[in-house]
């Protein structure tokens, strides 16, 4: 079967791509199915701005390839018409074009014109308290690189944070490439094992182990490498949609090394546990160690751990944005006004809103909880249960 003079595979049979030498393969092309090239052709050379590669045949042209904008296209006078729908990315989406969101061919293709490097917006929270227990939760989706996620905080507090308890089942290499995300705050928290990752400008690979963590600053180049058997990692990002994008480009590690450059105003941060100094937490009966990522982030984010000292406990609310707590070792019990206690153990996880008055009780000697706030500096009213 062909189309175009093409080989065409038939539906519903898997083609076996490990038979393929891919290297021999030297361009490819997206049919555009179009009336005219005599009036097409200008639409894509002046308009958009494509180069003309090739054009056949010489005495009545059918069939032009043009290039740009990482983008080659086949504009085929014999191709199917059906419409296509392309989007090209501006630096100065308004002074293109005359300020005009979608262009359309004389055949009738729509182009719609984006930003190329849109503000990231951070919905409104939706204020909710939730509980997420480990033994509720029976499906890990497969994601990116092959690694098992599952949501921590189901409806996302309406796309404002996304918290992902991820594992990595197989030890060895990770199929990952070096890549980016444009986020406004991210936390990778080592839960269980380890995993060797690499960083832009903050020199060799190096071990994350755990009980330790990293922020990873918007748009920082990054790679995992390696992990342990089994390892969980707690992802923390926001806003809960993001977009995470291939640099193909760069090799890690950098040859320069600059811990303390910026990134949209955070610094890179690598906390380990060793060197952690314990202080007493914001509320009475816990201590915390500081990850110092408050700091790092000027006050958009902190992360606490935080366990009993064996001191008398108390009702407290908090005035922050977005609270949450991951139960990171032992067992607690969370009382909420107005509601039956909550059982947790290491894995669970809960969310509490402004202004909710609860009691963390009965923690085990072992209990360890990792506190992720948005924002960092806030007020806790400790008393009147």
């Amino acid at each position: 079967m062909t189309r175009h003079g093409l080989p065409c595979q038939p539906k519903g049979q898997i083609m076996d791509h490990t038979a393929t030498n891919t290297d021999r393969i030297t361009a490819a092309e997206i049919y555009l199915g179009v009336d005219d090239l005599k009036s097409e052709l200008p639409f894509f050379l002046r308009q958009l701005g494509f180069r003309l590669d090739e054009i056949f045949p010489a005495d009545d042209p059918a069939v032009a390839v043009v290039s740009g904008h990482g983008l080659r296209l086949r504009l085929d006078r014999d191709a199917p018409q059906g419409k296509a729908r392309l989007q090209v990315r501006c630096d100065d989406p308004a002074g293109f074009a005359q300020g005009a969101q979608t262009l359309t061919s004389p055949s009738g293709h729509c182009i719609d014109i984006v930003d190329a490097n849109p503000a990231l917006t951070t919905p409104q929270t939706q204020h909710s308290f939730m509980v997420r227990h480990l033994r509720d939760s029976d499906s890990w989706v497969i994601g990116r690189a092959g690694m098992r996620y599952r949501d921590l905080i189901p409806g996302r507090l309406g796309g404002s944070i996304i918290a992902s308890h991820i594992r990595i089942p197989d030890g060895g290499p990770v199929p990952d490439m070096v890549h980016y995300h444009t986020v406004g705050f991210q936390l990778i928290f080592c839960y269980r094992g380890w995993v060797r990752l690499v960083y832009e400008d903050q020199g060799p690979p190096f071990v994350l182990e755990a009980g330790c963590c990293v922020i990873q600053p918007p748009q920082i180049r990054h790679r995992v490498l390696e992990a342990s058997e089994n390892v969980e990692v707690l992802e923390i990002g926001v806003p809960a949609e993001h977009i995470t994008t291939i640099d193909h480009d760069m090799t890690l590690p950098t040859p320069s090394l600059n811990p303390e450059r910026q990134w949209q105003g955070t610094r890179f941060v690598h906390h380990r546990e060793r060197d952690a100094v314990w202080a007493p937490w914001r509320m009475p009966g816990w201590d915390s160690r500081d990850t110092g990522i408050g700091t790092a982030t000027q006050g958009i984010a902190g992360v606490h751990v935080a366990r009993p000292n064996g001191q008398a406990q108390d009702w407290s609310s908090h005035d922050t944005d977005i609270l949450f707590t991951f139960v990171k070792e032992g067992s607690m019990t969370l009382e909420v006004a107005g509601e039956d206690p909550y059982q947790l153990v290491a894995g669970d996880a809960f969310v509490l809103p402004p202004f909710l008055k609860t009691i963390y009780r009965d923690a085990s000697p072992d209990c360890e909880l990792i506190e992720t706030a948005l924002q960092a500096d806030f007020k806790t009213e400790v008393g009147k249960g």
